[in-house]
């Protein structure tokens, strides 16, 4: 995701809105010019038919001039660039640099051959495994509500791996369940990423995950933990001009299930 990353800022300079203005002639930009840029920004996206109803009340027109100065200033990280706040802050840029969102922009650069096709594999696939966990993560933080829309954009609809995350997510809900976060008692971590298989149209991703949760049962006093370390296998495909995860595999999926029932 770092070439993307630098794409980005510099086409954000490039725009012929940033360019005609104050900011063309500067450089480099400081406090006072990020501010001249939010604005901007958000000037543009009022107007997008790309951010009307519940996009825009998912996303919102605006761009703090902070954010978008450590977007400018900052080495691209992927555990903090990859926050799901930061990658809605990347939807709103690449809208307003004229695309429907971050993936529509990414698939423009494969398209365009604007940088190296194993290093576009690599970093795709990276992008899309991190901002699944995130999204997974705000997944079970509305539990006891199974909000399985969250992953429209990351899991294709008819896949065999949004069926099984339906199930497992029903039956945690049903006993009332809720994700403790309070301390960081409840985080995940991603240690490694491998493109192990590649095609034109399939990319297998080994990764190695650790996730730590905590499940208490409203009203009650009963507590689940959930505490592995283990390697996980996603198959990403690419159908109907996207890239979106079809099926995964997980040695411990559904372990949580398996110890309520098991408890007596």
């Amino acid at each position: 995701m770092k070439s993307i990353y630098n794409l980005i800022k510099e086409e954000i300079r490039e725009h012929s809105v940033v360019k005609n203005s104050i900011l063309g002639n500067i450089d480099p930009w400081k406090r006072s010019h990020y501010v001249i840029l939010s604005e901007v920004i958000k000037e543009d996206l009022s107007k997008r038919i790309e951010l009307q109803n519940e996009r825009r009340f998912e996303l919102g027109t605006s761009i703090s001039h902070i954010t978008l100065q450590r977007f400018f200033e900052s080495d691209y990280d992927y555990k903090t660039h990859n926050d799901l706040r930061f990658l809605k802050t990347l939807d709103k840029i690449c809208i307003f640099l004229g695309f429907k969102d971050l993936n529509a922009y990414v698939m423009n650069v494969k398209e365009n051959d604007l940088y190296n096709e194993n290093l576009f594999s690599k970093e795709l696939t990276t992008d899309i495994v991190y901002r699944y966990c995130r999204t997974n993560f705000e997944f079970f933080k509305s539990f006891p509500e199974s909000r399985i829309e969250i992953f429209d954009d990351l899991i294709f609809p008819e896949a065999p791996f949004i069926e099984r995350i339906r199930n497992y997510s029903s039956e945690l809900c049903d006993r009332n369940l809720k994700l403790y976060t309070k301390n960081n008692r409840s985080n995940f971590e991603i240690f490694d990423l491998d493109v192990i298989s590649e095609e034109s149209d399939k990319i297998v991703v080994k990764t190695q995950e650790f996730w730590n949760l905590v499940f208490v049962v409203e009203n009650s006093n009963e507590e689940y933990l959930v505490n592995e370390l283990n390697t996980q296998i996603y198959f990403i495909k690419h159908r109907d001009n996207a890239w979106r995860i079809w099926d995964n595999y997980n040695p411990n999926s559904g372990l949580l299930n398996n110890v309520i029932d098991k408890k007596p």
